[in-house]
């Protein structure tokens, strides 16, 4: 693990606004109002911001999710893991600070135990974040892309913990579909194996993260944040333990050309061969690799998947949210 700065250790931190959880877990009053009133809620990670985007990018992009989540009346809810302590509902004072910070864990759901014993800070993985939301009752959780499976895991069983966690954690996960370095096929039978259902945002096309369409249809889509929350509200009803996960597409005008992305990935991985990268350094490299080879361009996009998952998943939550409104109100009057 890596060396955690002085200023964070649990002792000397500053205690966080908020609940603490018979579990463990912190959760902000600001969240813990919102679910009790029935308003809209979303997840945000914390990983795109303390391990993801380069600085100050990083922490504009963490405090613009929360910003236009608020602007369209949806109270956000940034996971993350802070002096120790998992946090549901980071202040804008803790996402600074992690943000701007150096030598963070990238705290999947395996490593929270540790990290919250040795009061350390961490930015929280999809396994980790989905977990979070989830134990704080949150159902709708956004964030860029999910992790998969590996090209080669057949020999090196390199999968990432987002698949068996998202199997039996019930959020729902916005994504522009899985990193484009992984290998989609492969991930898509993962997710049927362990029964997510992958439902496409007005498209059968799964997306690749970085384009529109990677190539692969899937079964399902829907076609509105009321659609959505249809099947979010019959998946609860028959108490399935498995996340919704709602693949929605970057703007087809943002995307980087697939062409381009093709042989960018070409090069990434003949690179990475030559120098002997492999397992959990791979996929570092390959993303750096991207965005130094389309000059930057492939940030640029990363913020606009980004930004187009939050802002559907504020719709959704709003959708969830108007929806038990009205079965409340129905019950209420006996209609």
């Amino acid at each position: 693990m890596t060396g955690l700065p002085p200023s964070a250790s649990a002792a000397s931190a500053p205690a966080a606004s908020g609940r603490p959880a018979a579990s463990g877990i912190r959760v902000a009053e600001e969240v813990v109002a919102a679910l009790a009133a029935g308003r809209p809620v979303v997840a945000l990670e914390s990983t795109i911001f303390t391990h993801g985007l380069p600085r100050p990018r990083n922490l504009a992009v963490a405090l613009e999710a929360e910003a236009r989540l608020r602007e369209a009346g949806v109270v956000p809810a940034t996971i993350g893991v802070h002096a120790g302590v998992p946090t549901v509902g980071l202040s804008t004072e803790q996402i600074t600070g992690l943000a701007g910070t150096d030598g963070l864990d990238k705290v999947s759901l395996r490593d929270l135990p540790v990290v919250a014993a040795l009061g350390r800070h961490g930015g929280t993985t999809v396994a980790a974040t989905a977990f979070l939301a989830h134990r704080a009752g949150i159902r709708v959780f956004s964030t860029g892309g999910l992790g998969g499976v590996h090209f080669g895991a057949s020999e090196s069983f390199d999968e990432s913990a987002d698949m068996t966690t998202l199997a039996a954690t019930p959020v729902t996960v916005i994504s522009a579909g899985v990193k484009s370095i992984l290998d989609i096929r492969a991930t898509l039978e993962r997710f049927e194996t362990y029964n997510i259902p992958v439902i496409g945002y007005r498209t059968r096309k799964y997306p690749g993260f970085y384009v529109t369409d990677s190539g692969h249809e899937i079964n399902f889509s829907v076609e509105s944040p009321e659609e959505a929350a249809k099947v979010i509200d019959a998946r609860d009803r028959l108490d399935l333990p498995q996340a919704v996960l709602i693949a929605n597409p970057v703007d087809p005008a943002k995307q980087l050309p697939p062409e381009e992305l093709d042989g960018i990935l070409a090069r990434a991985w003949a690179e990475a061969e030559r120098r002997g990268i492999t397992g959990n350094a791979s996929t570092p490299f390959l993303l750096d690799h991207i965005q130094r080879d389309t000059g930057g361009r492939s940030l640029e996009v990363n913020v606009e998947v980004y930004r187009g998952n939050v802002r559907l998943g504020g719709e959704i939550a709003t959708a969830l949210a108007a929806a038990a409104g009205a079965s409340g109100a129905a019950a209420e009057t006996g209609a």
